[in-house]
């Protein structure tokens, strides 16, 4: 879990997921969205690959990314898990029966 949390804590990655909701992406496209240079975006894309948030697929010469949603949303309910799970209430506030 960490992995995803190091990944979402960059706005650049963050906004590449945004776009990767949308279809599958090539990588200079997404590159192209992104006023960086492309190394940096390499080591972005390494970084999402590493936390399995995407799925790098060789076409030809090009490279397209797919988002892997379902690996986000398992990180974010453990997350929620871990401070008592998507059920519990705030503190002073009772749950409706």
């Amino acid at each position: 879990m960490s992995m995803v949390f190091k990944a979402l804590s960059d706005p650049t990655r963050r906004r590449v997921l945004q776009l990767l909701r949308k279809g599958p992406m090539s990588a200079g496209d997404l590159s192209d969205q992104f006023d960086v240079s492309k190394p940096t975006m390499s080591a972005h894309f390494a970084v999402l690959k590493d936390a399995d948030l995407v799925h790098a697929e060789k076409v030809g010469k090009s490279v397209i990314y797919h988002l892997k949603l379902s690996v986000l949303e398992e990180a974010l309910l453990g997350f929620v898990d871990s401070f008592g799970g998507s059920g519990s209430t705030a503190p002073g506030k009772e749950r409706a029966s």
